[in-house]
């Protein structure tokens, strides 16, 4: 008998107690409690309904993020966590994750989180420097970031930190000195992710107004590499693009659903989902609005109205663009649809150049081609569509 297919869950909660001039996600201020529990008790419903689409399904993964879902009451929490495991079969290894910012790392907190099902933190430090957290429109300082990652660690199974580099004039040093204090936190597991400015930003605002500058490419070169020099160094496999892992237990499995093309369901304002329905990769995508979420669960059971088939074209980028993110790539199996082999004359271009490894089987980034990723890809995609 063929077991269930693997499935994550993702929960959007949109409240933030300051929105980063950096960030484009879907995030509003932190609003009045009764619109929260209303929202939770959406989420549920959601979650419930997407039940009679999935069918049996194994859960490996249940992703609290946002936003700053550790704003939210942990009790919430526990509720959504049960109702995933109560309507999907969870496999042992099951991972629980919650983003949380060192502000909210108060111990009793925490203590509630964790015994809601939350098995691993993922904590938003970004830096270890003052100014640099003023910047960015931090609401924590330096000493906050360390207590929270200590009481984490002391809290949670798991542990990983967001870092961010790359701000303006920063240096390979200061970026060194940057990570060996993350690494001193004793986590298992470090997201560096180099700042960008997204449209429609405070940041990209400041920058079309010549308030600042952001990093040159040949600054973020030699900053990412850096990144890879010093994380492989302490430990760390840079298991995708902006991952790193002391070892394949401390990878983040949810993300892994997204990079290797495994279904998850999306839940909360704005969560986007892939399902496969009937045989075909489908997305869905929740209204963006609170109020409009709230309503649409209220109307139909879900958070979304009309779910979207991906044709094979389609899948097939999207896997592509995803895989070739991590260390393992994508079997060129899956990319069937777009003709793509270790023949194909855009592939073997890019191997020659160094930037694809000569795997028969998979398609893989080599180091180099993982700096100009955005490039490979395209390269790939056009080559693809020129057949």
């Amino acid at each position: 008998m063929t077991e269930p297919a693997a499935l994550g869950v993702y929960v959007h909660w949109p409240y933030c107690a300051r929105i980063c001039p950096y960030c484009d996600f879907n995030v509003v201020r932190d609003r009045k409690q009764v619109e929260q529990a209303d929202l939770a008790a959406a989420i549920v419903r959601d979650l419930e309904t997407q039940r009679a689409l999935t069918g049996p399904r194994r859960l490996v993964s249940v992703f609290l993020g946002g936003g700053t879902p550790s704003l939210m009451d942990p009790q919430w929490a526990a509720d959504i966590v049960a109702t995933a495991r109560r309507l999907w079969e969870p496999t042992p290894d099951l991972e629980v994750s919650l983003e949380a910012n060192p502000t909210d790392a108060e111990a009793g907190r925490f203590a509630a989180f964790a015994a809601a099902g939350v098995s691993r933190l993922s904590l938003g430090l970004q830096s270890f420097d003052d100014a640099a957290l003023g910047f960015l429109g931090r609401n924590h300082d330096a000493a906050e970031a360390r207590r929270a990652a200590d009481l984490a660690a002391k809290t949670f199974p798991r542990l990983s930190v967001d870092m961010i580099y790359a701000l303006p004039d920063q240096t390979v040093a200061a970026w060194t000195d940057q990570l060996a204090r993350a690494i001193d936190l004793g986590a298992e597991h470090i997201s560096p992710y180099q700042l960008t400015i997204e449209a429609g930003t405070a940041f990209d605002w400041a920058v079309g107004r010549g308030l600042f500058r952001p990093a040159n490419d040949e600054v973020g070169a030699a900053l990412y590499a850096t990144t890879q020099a010093v994380l492989e160094g302490a430990g760390f496999e840079a298991y995708e693009v902006s991952n790193h892992a002391r070892g394949e237990a401390a990878r983040s499995r949810h993300n892994l659903v997204y990079w290797r093309g495994q279904d998850y369901v999306g839940v909360g304002p704005g969560a986007h989902g892939r399902l496969r329905l009937h045989g075909v990769r489908t997305a869905t995508e929740a209204a963006m609005r609170v109020g409009d979420y709230i309503r649409n669960v209220d109307e139909s059971g879900l958070g979304f109205r009309a779910p979207e088939a991906l044709s094979p074209i389609e899948a097939a980028e999207e896997r592509l663009l995803m895989g070739l993110r991590t260390g393992e790539g994508v079997a060129f199996a899956e990319l069937a649809a777009l003709g793509l082999s270790p023949t194909h004359p855009a592939v073997a271009d890019l191997v020659e150049q160094g930037l694809l490894a000569p795997d028969p089987a998979r398609l893989r980034a080599t180091s180099g081609g993982r700096v100009m990723l955005d490039g490979v890809t395209r390269a790939l995609i056009l080559g693809a569509s020129a057949g």
